[in-house]
């Protein structure tokens, strides 16, 4: 199954999350049936990181946006596992700080954009300010419109340097992010994750739903990609995204640079 090319959003394409099954599992019946494929992926990707900083001609940004409780936080846990820390960079973007909020909105986001031969993970991005912003109204209509050609400009002038941009997001069901709520509420090591913003931010489903659904529609391009991941099964959420990022990597015909110095001269005493 080619996940890259079944979860993309092709430019110029309608976004109606209504009509996206956030419980598919396509090329799996089940959790058993895909057996270890995400820790292949895992494995593969922890190979490729190394060749990955060794080459050094790319960077490459992993952005993570969903619903609360979709699952931003598990999939950093399992899919980027086995990555070398030293090469990799998660940011998550909370509320504005002061200093923040006297820039444009993108001046955070640049300061957080990963090196060449490294690997950034946003979790939460620039994508909060045509969501968050656009559902409370925080900012008028007309400036928050106005940022999905600066955000495509952006991530533009970010492929033209090198730096790849892989946009996930992570599609639950409203059933699911209740049941997930729920969970977070009966098991005592999990209370810690409640937020009353989280009931508040529950309440106004299907506004958000139309925010990123506008966002993904407006900002899926050709060199900075947005994949709706069906992500009600953590499982395949897992499979797919590693299987992504995976492909995406083996594309860059990726090679180790030649040494420094002339090996052959070299005795060890």
């Amino acid at each position: 199954m080619d996940y890259s090319k079944k979860f993309r959003v092709k430019p110029g394409s309608k976004v109606n999350l209504h009509k996206v099954d956030p419980a598919e599992t396509p090329g799996f019946n089940s959790k058993e049936d895909a057996g270890d494929m995400a820790a292949q992926n895992v494995a593969k990707l922890a190979e490729l990181q190394q060749l990955f900083y060794a080459d050094n001609r790319f960077g490459l940004l992993i952005v993570l946006q969903a619903m609360d409780g979709g699952g931003k936080d598990g999939t950093i846990r399992h899919v980027m596992s086995g990555l070398n820390p030293q090469g990799v960079e998660v940011t998550s973007f909370k509320v504005p700080s002061a200093e923040e909020m006297d820039h444009d909105f993108l001046w955070r986001i640049h300061h957080a954009v990963p090196a060449r031969g490294d690997i950034g993970i946003f979790n939460r991005s620039h994508y909060e300010d045509v969501l968050i912003t656009r559902v409370h109204k925080l900012i008028p209509k007309d400036v928050w419109q106005e940022r999905y050609e600066q955000i495509n400009a952006f991530e533009q002038y970010l492929a033209d340097n090198n730096i790849i941009t892989l946009k996930f997001f992570l599609h639950i069901s409203n059933e699911e992010q209740k049941r997930r709520f729920q969970q977070r509420i009966d098991d005592p090591k999990r209370n810690w994750k409640i937020s009353s913003a989280d009931f508040t931010e529950r309440k106004l489903w299907d506004d958000y739903q139309e925010a990123y659904g506008a966002a993904i529609e407006k900002c899926s391009t050709t060199t900075a990609p947005w994949y709706i991941i069906p992500a009600n099964n953590k499982w395949f959420r897992n499979v797919a995204i590693s299987q992504i990022i995976l492909d995406k990597m083996e594309s860059l015909d990726l090679h180790y640079p030649k040494p420094l110095v002339d090996l052959s001269n070299i005795v060890l005493v």
